[in-house]
């Protein structure tokens, strides 16, 4: 075998080969053209060829890209594109992976951009007077980005070289598509409530018109200048443009470049803190000279007029005092034991002990009389009692019922004594000495 056939490649390998090497030489393109053989299936894919008078190319743009676009594609239109370059293996065609589309000129997200700038302009929302100083030295940043994008890492990757003393506080929201520019919107309001941090900055990464467009719409510029925070814009590369940039307080060309303006060097402020070291040290030691001139002079003075015979004098003061103190307490003393025995024998004369006893033997002869009525008194009512009850019970209509009679009563209740006051028929009550009965009359003499 000949050494050329050493390096015999399938045909499937040699495009692996010519893929790879044009996404890496190449990668992402923008180019303009017409679109013809345009086709939608239902997947949601759109499959195209672009070409201009002289050649074309291929293109594919997925479903997940093909949802962003404002616009329906048609036969012959004249488009501009965000694409890699790549190879479809399959076929050995190369062609165009499309990231982004829009009407080739000025475009209509260009023109609703010019068209919102003129009018947030004419209010004044990008006016120097309305636009509010940034807090120096920043103690706190917040940030409004991506957590997952390239923009995060760049700005603290910087912070940490930069100024690791500074704390970030990371407020996430998409930036790109349908719902970026709703939350970008909250992340600015629940900033301002929370009131956490001295500044705000809102920032992603480069891209396309459309990929930057949450940041061209008037919710989110209307919410950039009504944040009682400042606000950096640092959206895109040094050449994008957007509304948010011209609202905000301050405009940052590249998420990194925000980064370096909001903080402060390191070295820098190390050498600022070495300076103020040696001037606290030049205070202090001529603040410590000044007092040691002042100690030695008072030690002077103290020398001159030595303190040790008044306090000699005071102590012997001192001890006089104290034996006249303790003559008089005990003076006071003996007089107040005195007046304390005369009160003693005093009291003994007038002792409430006997007065007491002789009325407590009183009371206990008038408790035990009292007793003794009214065990008397109480039996003589129980034998009237019963006397009474037994001449009672002699008359009661109930003692001639338990000896067979009866009492007829009326449907009123009124007690019938003659044949005369009742009618045949009439319903009567005759009450037993035990019991009742219901009568009807049937005759009368």
């Amino acid at each position: 075998m000949s050494a050329n056939h050493a390096h015999v490649f399938t045909v499937s390998a040699l495009n692996r080969q010519i893929k790879a090497l044009l996404e890496q030489h190449w990668g992402r393109v923008w180019l303009s053209g017409e679109i013809s053989n345009l086709a939608m299936p239902a997947s949601g894919h759109w499959y195209f060829t672009l070409k201009d008078d002289r050649s074309q190319l291929r293109c594919a743009m997925f479903r997940s890209r093909t949802s962003r676009v404002g616009f329906r594609p048609e036969h012959g239109m004249q488009v501009m594109v965000r694409a890699n370059l790549t190879m479809y293996e399959p076929r050995g065609d190369l062609q165009l992976v499309v990231e982004s589309m829009q009407p080739a000129g000025d475009g209509v997200l260009q023109q609703r951009f010019e068209a919102l700038k003129m009018q947030l302009a004419a209010e004044g929302l990008f006016a120097m007077e309305a636009k509010q100083p940034l807090p120096h030295p920043i103690k706190r940043l917040g940030v409004i980005t991506s957590p997952s994008g390239a923009a995060i890492q760049d700005v603290l990757s910087v912070l940490k070289r930069r100024d690791p003393m500074l704390e970030v506080v990371i407020y996430p929201s998409q930036v790109q598509g349908a719902e970026a520019t709703a939350q970008l919107c909250q992340a600015i309001h629940t900033a301002n409530d929370r009131n956490e941090v001295d500044a705000l900055l809102l920032t992603r990464g480069g891209g396309s018109l459309e990929d930057l467009w949450c940041f061209n719409e008037e919710a989110l510029a209307r919410a950039i200048h009504g944040s009682r925070l400042p606000i950096v814009s640092a959206v895109g590369h040094e050449v994008d443009t957007t509304i948010a940039d011209y609202v905000a307080d301050l405009r940052a060309p590249t998420p990194s470049a925000a980064a370096e303006q909001l903080s402060q060097d390191a070295g820098l402020r190390l050498d600022r803190l070495d300076r103020d070291r040696q001037r606290l040290v030049q205070a202090v030691s001529g603040q410590l000279r000044h007092q040691q001139q002042r100690l030695a002079l008072l030690t002077t003075r103290l020398n001159g007029n030595h303190p040790a015979r008044k306090l000699q004098q005071h102590a012997q003061r001192l001890d006089e005092l104290s034996l006249r103190l303790d003559r008089a307490l005990h003076s006071q003393l003996l007089r107040k034991e005195q007046r304390q025995e005369r009160l003693a024998a005093r009291l003994g004369q007038h002792h409430p002990t006997p007065r007491l006893n002789a009325l407590e033997a009183h009371l206990a002869a008038l408790e035990h009389r009292l007793k003794r009525g009214t065990e008397q008194s109480l039996h003589q009512a129980k034998l009237t009692l019963a006397g009474q009850a037994a001449a009672l019970e002699a008359v009661s209509p109930l003692a001639v019922l338990s000896r067979g009679y009866s009492i007829l009563q009326d449907e009123s209740g009124q007690t019938v004594k003659g044949a005369d006051e009742v009618e045949v028929g009439q319903r009567l009550s005759a009450r037993l000495h035990q019991g009742q009965l219901g009568l009807t009359v049937t005759n009368k003499d």
